[in-house]
């Protein structure tokens, strides 16, 4: 028996690929297991090669690997692209209507599995489509998986459509898995189901960590890969009493976000670099009038349009530094999905409390990839912190603030009226061009660093303190260098990794205690400059030598760590 299987499902655009990786996965995490799943398209409207790829185990695990168990082919284009990928005696499951495969079409041994997939869904009268539901069905035997596992999952997809079109697609799973003979399944371990866990993405964990910590109103204009999270948002809004409006750009966006913080609600904005791009002269607004705001910045590969359904972690150095003139703000950037929905929390307090844009950097591998989340991680209270807000009796930007966080008003409060333009201003926020007042107030919004750093986190720590080499990583890098590190550990080789989630106001001098004694670095980013590298180097001066940097679109698996890593090995 296996403890971990990776399956993959390929065909063209609009042949249920993705929802079939989401029945799958969901299947396997309601039974107890930890699963990951991610996905690849094109930028196309139409059509192209759809592939999902779930990887399912009895143990938590923290990335995808290069392993692949099973194939289901929906398309002769997906073994032609993924024949590669497959491990010894590996199961490829296609069918027959797409064209005979033989032994000899594969670089090693698999066992091939010809599924009638469309002469069955013929059988049952139903739509080309539903091969996908065929091929489901066949997985779950080939997994050696009693069928129930799968019955509840096709019962919550259908259930708004009736109890006939549940069972026909009940009858039609079924089909594909009696055509499955035990002595084709991979038999996966069985595993002891110890607490419910949610099968999430980081756009949806962002959003409930959102309405968990008071979202009120959301302004998102679509973009890739952010796009989860206005479905989210806009599917719940009424019963979550919140307000979403697409606006007709990101201008438009960031610009209802900030009026509706000087309303006193709690507001967020979502886009990716190109949007992101439209919305700095507003992120400066924010900053002159302290406003607090939330901004997912999701990215993907650039510059430009680039690359936009593929992910990158290149716009770092973008988040810290964008914006005409000096103003602070907070950057932090989620691992996992579970980070995602603990730091969007963190983010609305921070907001608030510093009256500050704060960004959460995210991506489109965890925006778009759904990961398994205990369910008690996403429940119980959450403690809010709306900072200096509602005082009254002082000016809107008074200079005596010794930690620059004036008590803020709401329209409508008494004796709490200020102005709020983008112009440099006095304390109520008339418009002003004197030096000294223009020195004073700068100063003011400045002093919010020196604050901050009782909220700065240190760097998280894992793996052995004596360790040869150190990793250095941030956001969604985490997981295939943890992977890697255990990989590293079974060839008897000591390894450390000091991941960043807390990137901006950099963590100086717990940065300098975490890698300052370390003999060996290696900075281990997606993208072509290693840009924490750099910001490591700017604020600490310890210079990182070693980099694996890789901005092909597609994620770090651990196996291309160890193989680089072995190459540095001294």
């Amino acid at each position: 028996m296996l403890n971990s299987v990776t399956w993959k499902i390929g065909g063209e655009a609009g042949f249920g690929i993705m929802a079939s990786g989401t029945m799958l996965a969901r299947t396997f995490s309601r039974a107890g297991y930890h699963v990951l799943a991610t996905n690849e398209y094109p930028s196309l409207i139409r059509g192209g090669h759809n592939l999902v790829t779930v990887r399912i185990a009895t143990t938590k695990f923290e990335a995808m690997n290069k392993d692949l168990h099973i194939l289901v082919a929906l398309n002769r284009e997906t073994v032609n692209l993924h024949k590669q990928e497959l491990n010894e005696n590996a199961r490829v499951l296609f069918d027959p209507k797409d064209g005979e495969l033989k032994p000899g079409d594969f670089p090693k041994p698999v066992k091939l599995i010809a599924v009638p997939l469309t002469e069955i869904v013929t059988k049952f009268n139903g739509e080309p489509v539903m091969r996908n539901t065929v091929a489901i069905g066949a997985s779950i035997a080939l997994f050696g998986a009693p069928f129930e596992y799968l019955e509840t999952v096709i019962a919550d997809q259908f259930k708004k459509k009736g109890a006939d079109v549940i069972k026909h697609n009940i009858d039609i799973a079924r089909a594909g898995y009696d055509f499955i003979k035990d002595e084709q399944s991979m038999f996966l371990a069985p595993v002891e189901k110890k607490e419910d866990k949610l099968l999430v993405n980081a756009n949806e964990a962002v959003g409930i960590g959102a309405v968990r910590a008071g979202l009120k109103f959301a302004a998102i204009y679509p973009m890739t890969p952010i796009n989860a999270l206005i479905t989210f948002l806009a599917d719940h809004a009424k019963s979550l009493n919140i307000v979403y409006k697409q606006p007709e750009d990101e201008i438009a966006g960031i610009n209802m976000a900030i009026g509706a913080a000087l309303g006193g609600l709690r507001s967020m904005v979502a886009t990716s670099g190109g949007g992101f791009a439209l919305m700095v002269e507003g992120l400066s607004w924010a900053g002159m009038i302290e406003a607090p705001l939330v901004i997912d910045l999701g990215m993907r590969v650039g510059p430009s349009t680039g690359m936009p359904t593929w992910s990158e972690q290149g716009e770092l150095q973008f988040a810290i530094h964008a914006g005409h003139g000096e103003f602070p703000r907070i950057v932090l950037a989620p691992a996992d999905a579970a980070d995602a929905y603990t730091l969007a929390v963190e983010a609305f307090n921070l907001a608030d409390r510093y009256q500050v844009p704060v960004f959460l950097l995210t991506d489109k591998y965890i925006n778009e990839s759904q990961w398994c989340v205990p369910k008690s991680h996403m429940s119980g209270y959450v403690g809010i912190d709306r900072g200096k807000i509602l005082a009254g009796g002082k000016p809107r930007y008074d200079l005596s603030a010794a930690d620059g966080v004036s008590p803020r008003s709401v329209p409508g409060q008494k004796g709490g009226y200020y102005v709020a333009n983008s112009y440099e201003h006095d304390e109520i926020g008339h418009v002003t061009e004197k030096p000294g007042i223009r020195t004073a107030m700068a100063a003011k919004r400045l002093k919010k660093f020196e604050a901050m750093k009782k909220d700065v986190r240190a760097p998280a720590v894992y793996g052995d303190a004596d360790a040869e080499i150190t990793f250095v990583t941030w956001g969604s890098t985490r997981g295939p260098v943890l992977e890697a590190m255990k990989l590293l550990a079974s060839q008897g080789k000591k390894t450390k990794l000091v991941h960043f989630s807390w990137i901006y106001p950099f963590p100086v001098e717990d940065t300098m205690k975490l890698l300052s004694p370390a003999t060996h670095l290696i900075d281990v980013e997606q993208n072509a400059t290693g840009q924490m590298a750099w910001l490591i180097r700017e604020h600490t001066g310890i210079l990182i030598k070693d980099k694996l940097l890789k901005n092909d679109g597609r994620i770090w698996f651990p196996e291309e760590i160890v193989e680089k890593v072995s190459t540095l090995w001294k």
